[in-house]
């Protein structure tokens, strides 16, 4: 962490007030005011991808700038990565020049570079905290909106534009105005056969995709505090999907453990990790904007419509139209009915599906495969399904192997895939064809998202393997 003096100690106040979890983030890296009133903020990890590195590089070279602090930049490919077995830069129709591209900028400037044929490849925001790049207390900007997926970890992880990668690539630091702050506690816990994705859609269902609007939300509560790292991971995963552009859990004894095995000489240091545990809000401290959520999930989650927040659990049917939500509300509704191909007050259950894809930085981490293949195992896929696993990282595909989980997915009849963004983002080869539905374990059900016309309804790993088998939307506790 680059650790500057706290704002007390140079006003000398004799009774420091409380301070939140942010508080500390943004003191600890808040280097100098600028004369337009914003900061200049440190940035301790940057990690950077095929697909929004290019032009930053680029503008780097124009101008005649190198990398301040390549040992602190991480290179990924993963987003126009082929997901094909004995797949090459190549694969991937236009990927060739990004990939390439972002190779041959890492070698220029002296960055790790985790391309395809390297055995840690995958999803960045998969790969970056396996590989333990991602500490508490740290600052973490990546060109992806997904990146407070990392928040999970006690760190203050956010998506960045490709001015402001460039802007990071040549200075370790960002410009900003201090953002909004805000703190989500959500009290409660998941029934048995649930898990952390129901838990994500449940709460953009009730507070919509602006709920959470804030540069950073701090998520709280015992609904939270249950929740393992890697599931964790994907409830700040969705943080994006509500407005927040960081979404960040405090560091416990939880946290500690998940970096156990992933930074192990740091985790024997104990004042190292005394210092891991200090980034909370202190008892009192307020942010900006406070809301708790009690939740009570007591069903497996779907996504309906044509946004995260159009949330139904899978035993509800196709909610009517509100006309009391606004005429733009209604004419929104309208639009994603006619987009899915679905009537108000429909069922949800037993409808087809054709497509089924797990994976994506929401839900390819190891915890989510096992989740899958104990919905899977001793069944078939519905021969009218597709069905595609694509671990997030080379690391959790080699983990799966080992643990018999790909023999289960391949004996079922899914597709085996290497490690990539796949079916999350079509912008590679494995895409939705018009018309086609597909359950997805990814994080945008947006028009298009999985291919021009395609029909997405996000769920969890289990939900999506059930989906496989029975050829149509199910509840997965049926199969375990």
């Amino acid at each position: 962490m680059h650790h500057r003096p706290e704002p007390d100690d140079r006003a000398g106040d004799a009774l420091p007030r409380p301070r939140t979890a942010f508080d500390k983030l943004w003191d600890a890296h808040w280097v100098a005011q600028t004369p337009d009133g914003r900061a200049i903020i440190f940035i301790d990890r940057h990690l950077v991808h095929d697909l929004s590195s290019p032009q930053a590089f680029a503008g780097l070279a124009q101008n005649g700038r190198v990398v301040r602090s390549p040992e602190r930049t991480y290179a990924i490919a993963d987003h126009v990565v082929s997901t094909e077995a004995g797949r090459s830069e190549e694969t991937v129709q236009g990927g060739r020049e990004m990939i390439v591209a972002l190779r041959q900028n890492a070698a220029r400037f002296g960055i790790r570079h985790y391309g395809i044929g390297d055995p840690e490849q995958g999803i960045v925001h998969v790969t970056a905290p396996d590989l333990g790049l991602i500490l508490p207390g740290m600052t973490v900007v990546c060109g992806d909106s997904h990146t407070c997926t990392l928040g999970a970890l006690g760190a203050w992880a956010w998506g960045i534009g490709t001015s402001e990668v460039e802007h990071v690539l040549a200075t370790q630091t960002l410009v900003m105005h201090r953002p909004r702050s805000m703190r989500l506690t959500l009290n409660g816990q998941l029934q048995r056969g649930l898990s952390a994705k129901d838990l994500a859609l449940y709460v953009l269902r009730r507070i919509g995709v602006q709920g959470a609007a804030a540069g950073f939300v701090e998520l709280a509560g015992t609904a939270v505090r249950q929740l393992p790292v890697e599931g964790r991971m994907t409830l700040c995963n969705l943080g994006i999907e509500s407005g927040a552009r960081a979404a960040f859990i405090a560091p416990d004894a939880c946290t500690v453990d998940y970096l156990r095995t992933r930074a192990p000489d740091l985790v024997r240091d104990t004042h190292a990790v005394e210092q891991l545990l200090s980034v909370f809000s202190d008892e009192g401290a307020v942010y900006d904007v406070e809301k708790t959520l009690d939740v009570d999930v007591d069903s497996p989650q779907f996504t309906w419509g044509t946004n995260p927040a159009q949330v139904i659990g899978v035993h509800e049917r196709i909610p009517a139209l509100d006309t009391a939500a606004g005429e733009k509300a209604v004419q929104a509704a309208r639009r994603a009915y006619e987009y899915m191909g679905l009537e108000p007050g429909a069922p949800l259950a037993g409808l087809a599906v054709q497509h089924v894809f797990i994976g994506s930085c929401t839900n390819g981490r190891l915890s989510d495969l096992r989740e899958a293949a104990g919905v899977v195992k001793g069944r078939k896929v519905h021969p009218q399904v597709r069905a595609l696993v694509v671990p997030g990282s080379q690391r959790v595909k080699r983990q799966a192997e080992e643990a018999g989980l790909a023999r289960i997915f391949i004996e079922a009849g899914f597709e085996w895939r290497e490690s990539g963004c796949s079916m999350c983002v079509g912008m590679n080869a494995d895409r939705i064809p018009a018309g086609d539905r597909c359950v997805s374990t990814s994080n945008r059900n947006f028009e298009g998202r999985q291919g021009p016309g395609a029909r997405t309804h996000l769920a969890s790993p289990a939900s999506a393997a059930a989906a496989a088998i029975a050829g149509a939307i199910v509840d997965p506790r049926e199969f375990l």
